[in-house]
């Protein structure tokens, strides 16, 4: 069972290592964290496993604001998100650009969680597994091959919404996913220590990306040992 906490731009150097401070990962569970491009020197001092919220294509070049695979290992980062939908919805990045990004950091050793999921509107439209079949069909051509690839299913109406996925819907969102590719698939979606164990304990699903409660030490340690549990 996989958990990981994105940070998103939240926490600066200091507040991270805070968090670390207080933070117990329990055993029997894999954790990574993956905080703001600011604080990955501090996570990676901490001893857990650290990836970045994004990374580009290129290992060198004239890409202002992006952070190539190559440098993400010389901080000693394991890995990157790649698609998160915020990037998607706010930033503009296409599938093409996601499944780049994703088969760039594999080749460089790096591990990659690449989020897919669909909109509200989407999911209304009933357009929720022609969606899926795109984002997912993208990635694997490019990257379907690495053992370090992890998928994670978040529908985009349950980041930051306070609204989950039933444990039904998540699991025939994992099932249809993992019959495209056949890699682990976490959840992601307003995950809490509340709903942790209902939603983990799902056949398919293979554990969590969390977002805003893995930012206090308590409530992300509450979602692992949840996790472990299993």
């Amino acid at each position: 069972m996989l958990i990981a906490g994105n940070w998103k731009m939240f926490k600066g150097p200091a507040e991270a290592r805070s968090f670390f401070e207080s933070f117990e990962q329990p055993d029997g569970v894999d954790v990574i964290v993956c905080p703001p491009f600011a604080s990955l020197a501090a996570a990676v001092e901490s001893g857990i496993t650290t990836y970045a919220q994004n990374v580009h294509w290129e290992p060198t070049g004239a890409y202002t604001g992006e952070i190539s695979p190559p440098m993400l290992r010389e901080l000693g980062v394991h890995g990157a998100l790649v698609g998160h939908s915020e990037r998607r919805q706010l930033f503009g990045e296409r599938d093409e650009a996601v499944a780049r990004r994703a088969r760039a950091a594999l080749e460089a050793g790096l591990g990659v969680i690449a989020c897919v999921g669909e909109t509200i509107e989407q999911r209304e439209s009933g357009d929720t597994e022609l969606v899926l079949t795109i984002q997912v069909e993208a990635i694997a051509f490019a990257a379907g091959t690495y053992e370090n690839l992890v998928l994670a299913y978040e529908p985009v109406w349950a980041i930051g919404t306070g609204r989950t996925a039933t444990p039904e819907q998540a699991r025939e969102a994992h099932a249809f996913i993992k019959g495209l590719l056949d890699r682990p698939v976490l959840y992601g979606g307003s995950v809490k220590p509340e709903n942790a164990a209902e939603l983990l304990g799902q056949p398919g699903i293979d554990g969590a990306l969390v977002g805003g409660a893995s930012l206090e030490p308590d409530s992300f340690a509450a979602i692992c040992r949840a996790a472990a549990e299993l």
